[in-house]
């Protein structure tokens, strides 16, 4: 609502307000004066909870706090009906009592959950349905004291002292609201504690104002329209000045985190007392209440009613908490595994960086020196001068100088490796070209190879040499892991899980010695000479430098599985994007 409207709005009120004043003080008591002052006050609830209706539409990050506020407006705007129908529309008194008294009692209990919500605090993303138990339970507590305390004398045995007990219960309940505005008040700030002071200021006007005049009823001196209900109407219009003013104060940049011990939630703790407090006004209508046998019963009654209501209620809680705990529970076991795989890359990585700049600089040295050993071992076994034995030796030293040359070679690939030019790739296509390249290799050797790609795989952005070389390594660990018991089974499964594709490589050997160690550069389980340890760290380099990840683990029937996870391609892209 624009500034202008709001001003035109308030100045409607102050008007509205000022003419009701100048009636009471001129005017005589009569048919128009009673109907201009139950329909002035009754005007203005509705535009209140009209008011705080539509805060509720424009704010929704405070849309239960507005609408809780708008209930109770509306509740205490149907009582005000009754007495503008029995005065205005009957032109007779309101009965005694009426109907109308429950309502004006529950008005407040949405005001005290709404305050109780405590909106200034940033609470995080707390569930609805824990609000709404939260004041449920405040609604049947409150109902049940109007049941216990009021109800007895008006409607079961008709007292009068009925009317003096709900004037007392009445002021309990507006006390127990100013209460929670003011611990609010006190522990906001910003544009919050303006809201919470203004509505403390009008709550506190209404509630004297209500005392005034339920002591003037008493003398017989209250007459609808009289001076008494000038401060009932300034209450009023207040609630509809703060809920205009709400609508353009900075609500949402004034919140606070809510502290871990001292605020705790006050609904909750009103919770807590409501059922705490029922079995004390249980045993006092027992054993202390000095009321005849049908009035006892009947507070028994309410209070095992009531007991049974906000014991369901524990029971829901409960129940729900108990969801939210173990759905937490989980939350915080995959956050954990996922923290130890971020932590067990990033050691991964710093490995694989530390070494790849040792061994570029050591293998160059090593390959000068290496070339000569090879070249003059060559030229000593050639020498036809020496015995049988020497020639040996002079072989054996050649064969160790190539041994030694092959894992320099492998050094200095794993070394070297650097972003390559990506493109689009056909994971299948890649593991085909892979399997074709150990396919001479497995003949003969009792390897049963069953592959499964699903239909229309997306592709990935990525290098389609890298990751055959990946997949190459892959796949010549399973064939030396099957060739070890004789043969078996070699699985390659590609598929697609949400947004990545997943790439499976399994086989039925004897699995891993130590699974968390494969990736480590120099780690091996094969003989001495056969294997640098270096193939499956290129491996796992090849995978990061694709923003994907590598895992491994032993099937629980044998052999072990190698799972690699790469986002589809423009999932990538755009990950690969925001890293420059």
């Amino acid at each position: 609502m624009g500034h202008n409207k709001r001003q035109l709005w308030m100045a409607a009120v102050a008007a509205l307000i000022l003419a009701v004043t100048a009636l009471s003080l001129w005017a005589p008591p009569g048919p128009a004066l009673t109907a201009f002052g139950d329909l002035a006050f009754l005007a203005l609830l509705l535009v209140a909870t009209g008011v705080m209706t539509r805060n509720a539409v424009s704010m929704p990050r405070f849309r239960a706090f507005w609408l809780l506020m708008a209930l109770g407006c509306l509740l205490w705007a149907i009582s005000a009906g009754f007495w503008a129908y029995y005065e205005v529309w009957l032109r007779r008194d309101l009965p005694d009592p009426s109907s109308g008294d429950v309502i004006l009692f529950l008005h407040v209990v949405p005001l005290m959950a709404a305050v109780a919500l405590r909106p200034h605090r940033l609470h995080g993303d707390r569930p609805v349905s824990f609000g709404t138990l939260n004041f449920l339970m405040l609604l049947v507590w409150w109902v049940c004291l109007y049941a216990f305390i009021v109800f007895p004398d008006e409607y079961v045995v008709l007292h009068p002292i009925y009317s003096s007990n709900y004037n007392l219960l009445y002021l309990l309940e507006n006390l127990v609201l100013l209460l929670i505005l003011g611990l609010s008040a006190t522990s906001s700030g910003g544009a919050w504690r303006r809201i919470y002071w203004n509505f403390l200021t009008a709550s506190a006007l209404y509630t004297l104002s209500s005392e005034t005049i339920n002591a003037a009823i008493d003398r017989g001196q209250y007459h609808t329209g009289s001076i008494y209900d000038v401060p009932l109407l300034v209450a009023a219009g207040w609630m509809v000045w703060v809920a205009l003013l709400a609508h353009r104060l900075p609500l949402e940049e004034n919140r606070s985190p809510a502290p871990a011990s001292r605020w705790m939630d006050v609904a909750p703790r009103m919770a807590m007392l409501a059922i705490l407090s029922l079995p004390l006004l249980g045993l006092w209508a027992l054993f202390l209440d000095p009321e005849d046998e049908k009035l006892r019963n009947f507070r028994i009654l309410v209070t095992l009613v009531a007991t049974l209501g906000l014991g369901l209620f524990v029971l829901v809680r409960q129940f729900l908490l108990d969801r939210r705990l173990i759905r937490l529970l989980r939350e915080s076991r995959r956050s954990y595994e996922r923290l130890e795989r971020l932590q067990s890359q990033l050691v991964q990585r710093e490995k694989l960086t530390a070494l790849s700049q040792l061994v570029a600089g050591a293998a160059h040295e090593i390959n000068h020196p290496l070339t000569s050993i090879l070249s003059y071992s060559e030229l000593l076994a050639a020498n036809p001068a020496l015995q049988d034995e020497q020639v040996s030796l002079a072989h054996k030293i050649g064969q160790q100088a190539r041994r030694t040359r092959d894992l320099v070679s492998d050094l200095l690939s794993f070394a070297q490796q650097s972003p390559a030019e990506k493109a689009l790739v056909d994971l299948p296509s890649v593991l085909q070209r892979a399997l074709q390249v150990h396919e001479v290799a497995m003949r003969g050797k009792n390897i049963r190879v069953e592959i499964s790609f699903e239909d229309n795989l997306p592709r990935i952005w990525g290098n389609s040499n890298q990751l055959l070389r990946a997949f190459l390594h892959l796949i010549e660990n399973a064939v030396d892991a099957l060739e070890e018991v004789g043969g078996g089974s070699l699985f390659i499964v590609a598929s697609r899980e949400n947004d990545d594709v997943l790439v499976r490589v399994a086989d039925t050997g004897p699995g891993m010695p130590d699974p968390g160690r494969v990736f480590d550069p120099f780690y091996t389980t094969k003989p001495v000479g056969k294997g640098t340890g270096l193939g499956l760290s290129a491996t796992y380099g090849v995978v990061q430098d694709h923003l994907g990840e590598v895992s491994c683990y032993n099937r629980p029937e044998g052999g072990a599985v190698f799972v690699l996870r790469f986002a589809v391609a423009c999932e990538a892209a755009a990950a690969k994007a925001a890293q420059f």
